[in-house]
């Protein structure tokens, strides 16, 4: 089954910097695209920022500018570059994907762990 390890999360000051990064492992078959939600206390998750396979990208409005995501297709690794990182940045950030593993029949969704990312002062 296709599993993703996400690192990169922690404590960082008001704007400051950090990297997340999340790497597909498993059965994998083919991905076709990667991304990033989060989920701020009270709040419903969003997409945070998506790249597919051809390396189109989408983000949120909240980060345009200031986050930059990116994928190593062949290490079916997706990475976000949070620059300039404000306290309403702060959630779990989930990594997602969207692919098929080896020997399943249809494309599903796969979820990391979370990673926690506090900006605080």
């Amino acid at each position: 089954q296709v599993q993703l390890v996400e690192s990169g999360g922690g404590l960082v000051q008001p704007g400051g910097s950090l990297r997340l990064s999340c790497a597909a492992s498993g059965s994998i078959f083919s991905i076709t695209r990667m991304g990033w939600y989060r989920q701020a206390p009270g709040k419903e998750r969003e997409l945070v920022a998506v790249i597919t396979s051809g390396a189109s990208t989408n983000y949120a409005d909240s980060v345009k500018g200031r986050f930059t995501i990116s994928r190593d297709n062949a290490k079916n690794t997706v990475y976000l570059q949070m620059n300039s990182l404000k306290p309403d940045d702060t959630a779990v950030y989930y990594c997602n994907a969207f692919g098929v593993g080896s020997g399943e029949r249809h494309h599903a969704d796969y979820w990391g762990q979370g990673t926690q990312v506090t900006v605080s002062s």
